[in-house]
C-alpha cells in the first residue's frame, strides 16, 4: 500500500468558524472513483486530522476521493454539533463533487470509533433530511451504544472507571437524555430502513465488537444492504487506528474490505 497524496483546505459546515479538512487522493485508477467524507476516531474528546490520517488513506489507497473533516470536539461543542457538523459537511462535499471526483462519483461516507457513531448520525440525517443521497456507509468499529455493556466491552481491561469512551460519551452527551437521540446513539435507533448499503469492519479484539455485530444485525432486520467484516488478526482497536498504515497490522484487511465494498456500490464509468 502506498501513502495517497493530500492537501488541506478550510471548509463552512455550519460550525461559528471554518473547519480544516484533509483532501486525499490516490493513484490514478480504472473506473469511476468514490466520493468519500471520513471522521476520525477519538472518543469524541480527542483527535484530529494527523490522527485520521491512516484510516482516510487506506480508505483512498482502496479508490476513493477522501475528504476527512476536523470536526469540534466535546465537551467544548457536546451533541449535536459534531453530528450537525458532519452532515453539513455531507453536504459541502455533494456540493463540490464535481471539481473533488466528478459529477456523478457516489458519495460515502465514513468513520473509525468516535466517528463511526458521527458517520451513522449523518447517514441518518441524510436519509431523514432529503439528502444528499448516499452510495453507502463504511463503519469500522463504531461507538453506537452509550451503555458500554457488552460483552465484548467486559472482556477487556476498559471498566466504567476511568474508561475513554465512557468518559467520551459523558463528555460527548451533555444532558442524559441526549443518550435517547438515534443521532447520538445510532446503534438503538428505533428506525434503520432507508439507510444506504453499509460496511461494518470490527474485529475478534475489539472492544466495540458487540455492539457492531448487533448493528449489522439490526440493519438486516430493516432490509438494509450489510456487508460485515470481523478482522482475525491482532489489531489492538480502537487505540491502533492512530498508527501508521506501515504499522498497523489491519491496514491491509481493511483496504481490501474497503476496496471490495467500493467496487460494489460504485457503477461502472
Amino acid at each position: 500500500m502506498s501513502s495517497p497524496a493530500f492537501h488541506q483546505e478550510s471548509i463552512a459546515c455550519g460550525c461559528s468558524q471554518p473547519v480544516a479538512v484533509r483532501i486525499y487522493r490516490a493513484a490514478a485508477r480504472e473506473g469511476r472513483a468514490a466520493l468519500v467524507l471520513h471522521l476520525h476516531g477519538g472518543a469524541f474528546v480527542d483527535g484530529d486530522l494527523a490522527a485520521g490520517s491512516t484510516v482516510a488513506s487506506v480508505i483512498a489507497d482502496a479508490g476513493a476521493v477522501v475528504v476527512s473533516l476536523d470536526y469540534p470536539l466535546a465537551p467544548e461543542h457536546p451533541f449535536p454539533q459534531a453530528a450537525e457538523a458532519a452532515h453539513a459537511a455531507l453536504a459541502w462535499v455533494h456540493r463540490n463533487r464535481r471539481r473533488l471526483a466528478g459529477a456523478h462519483a457516489p458519495l460515502f461516507v465514513a468513520g473509525e470509533e468516535a466517528g463511526g457513531n458521527l458517520a451513522a448520525a449523518a447517514a441518518l440525517m441524510a436519509r431523514d433530511r432529503d439528502g444528499p443521497v448516499l452510495a453507502g456507509q463504511m463503519l469500522l468499529s463504531p461507538m453506537l451504544d452509550a451503555c458500554i455493556g457488552t460483552a465484548s466491552w467486559r472482556c477487556t481491561d476498559a471498566g466504567p472507571v476511568g474508561c475513554t469512551w465512557a468518559d467520551g460519551w459523558r463528555k460527548y452527551l451533555a444532558r442524559a437524555s441526549d443518550a435517547l437521540h438515534p443521532y447520538a446513539s445510532p446503534g438503538t435507533s428505533m428506525r434503520l430502513d432507508g439507510l444506504p448499503p453499509t460496511l461494518l469492519v470490527t474485529a475478534q479484539d475489539d472492544p466495540l465488537r458487540d455492539e457492531t455485530r448487533s448493528f449489522a444485525q439490526r440493519l438486516r432486520d430493516a432490509n438494509v444492504p450489510v456487508d460485515e467484516a470481523v478482522v482475525t488478526a491482532v489489531t489492538g482497536w480502537p487505540r491502533s487506528y492512530r498508527h501508521s498504515m506501515h504499522a498497523a497490522p489491519w491496514a491491509g484487511a481493511v483496504r481490501r474490505h474497503v476496496e471490495r465494498f467500493l467496487c460494489a456500490q460504485t457503477p461502472a464509468a
